[in-house]
C-alpha cells in the first residue's frame, strides 16, 4: 500500500512555531530518514512560515527526491507584482499547488478582506490546487467552492481550532461536514493525535474521523500528520489508521492513506 503523508514541514532556518519541534533545522535528509523508519513512501511538503527560504528549501528537496517529495508552496498574495507567479507556478520542480495558513500578523482576515479575491479564479484557470488552514472559516470556504467549482481545495487539519481537544475540539465539526456537498473540496485528516488528550490509538476521536470519512468519502479524505508537532511517533500516526480503524479497509484504506491525495493534486504514481 502506498503511504503518502499529506502534510509535513522541513526548514533550515528560523524559529519554528512553538507547537513544532524547537530545532534550528529539520532537513530533507532528516525527513527521509524518519519516513523510512515509519514506512512512509511519500510526503507533501508545506514550506513553513518561519523560514524565509522555505520555498527554496522545499524545491531543492523535491528536485533531489522527485519520487518521494512534492510541494504545496506559497507566496505573498497581497503584492500586485506577485500575481503573475500563478501562471508558471507548477513549472518549479516538485510544485503541485499552493497552501496558505494565514499565521503571520496581518493575515488573519484574508479569507474575508478581499485580498484573495483575485487568487481563486486565477488558480481555478491555471489548475492549481490550494490548501487552506481555516479553522472557523468553513462558511467562507463554501462561498469560494460554490463560486469556483473548478478550483481544487484542501482543508487542513480537519478545520480544527488550534489547541482544541476531545469533544470540545470537534464541537463545530458540522460546519466542516457541510462542505462535503462541494465535490471540489477535500479534507486533510492531518494532526489527529494532537486533537485529543487520550492515549494511543486515540479512540475518543475516531468517531469524528469516521464522520468526516462518511461525509467526504475515501477519495476526498487524506491521511497525514504535520509530524513535527505530533505527540507520538510517525509510525503510530500511520497505524492509528491502518490498524486501529476496522471500518477503514481495502480500497478505501488505500485511497485515504495515499492514493487519494496523489490523484487529487496530480502527483503521478
Amino acid at each position: 500500500m502506498l503511504i503518502v503523508d499529506s502534510q509535513v514541514h522541513i526548514w533550515d532556518s528560523g524559529t519554528p512555531v512553538h507547537i513544532h519541534r524547537q530545532l534550528p533545522s529539520y532537513s530533507a535528509n532528516d525527513l527521509l530518514r524518519d519516513m523510512d523508519a515509519a514506512g512512509v513512501d511519500r510526503a507533501l511538503l508545506h514550506p513553513p512560515s518561519w523560514d524565509a527560504r522555505a520555498n527554496e528549501v522545499a524545491i531543492d528537496a523535491a528536485k533531489a527526491h522527485p519520487n518521494r517529495l512534492a510541494i504545496l508552496g506559497f507566496f505573498d498574495v497581497s503584492k500586485q507584482e506577485n500575481r503573475s507567479l500563478i501562471n508558471t507556478w507548477k513549472n518549479q520542480p516538485g510544485m503541485l499547488g499552493l497552501r496558505f495558513a494565514f499565521l503571520r500578523p496581518g493575515e488573519e482576515n484574508r479569507m474575508v478582506d478581499g485580498t484573495l479575491d483575485w487568487l481563486w479564479p486565477a488558480a481555478e484557470k491555471a489548475g492549481i490546487p490550494i490548501g487552506l488552514l481555516v479553522p472557523g472559516r468553513c462558511k467562507e470556504v463554501a462561498k469560494v467552492a460554490e463560486k469556483h467549482p473548478g478550483l481544487k481545495i484542501l482543508v487542513d487539519h480537519m478545520a480544527r481550532p488550534r489547541g482544541g481537544v476531545d469533544d470540545a475540539g470537534f464541537a463545530d465539526l458540522p460546519e466542516l461536514l457541510a462542505l462535503a456537498k462541494y465535490p471540489n473540496v477535500t479534507v486533510k485528516a492531518t494532526g489527529a493525535p494532537s486533537y485529543t488528550t487520550d492515549v494511543y490509538p486515540y479512540r475518543n476521536i475516531h468517531k469524528y474521523i469516521k464522520q468526516i470519512f462518511d461525509a467526504f468519502g475515501p477519495q476526498r479524505t487524506f491521511w497525514g500528520t504535520d509530524v513535527t508537532r505530533m505527540p507520538c511517533t510517525w509510525k503510530q500516526c500511520v497505524t492509528m489508521y491502518t490498524e486501529e480503524m476496522p471500518w477503514l479497509k481495502g480500497r478505501d484504506l488505500e485511497l485515504v492513506m495515499g492514493r487519494g491525495i496523489c490523484e487529487f493534486i496530480g502527483w503521478k504514481v
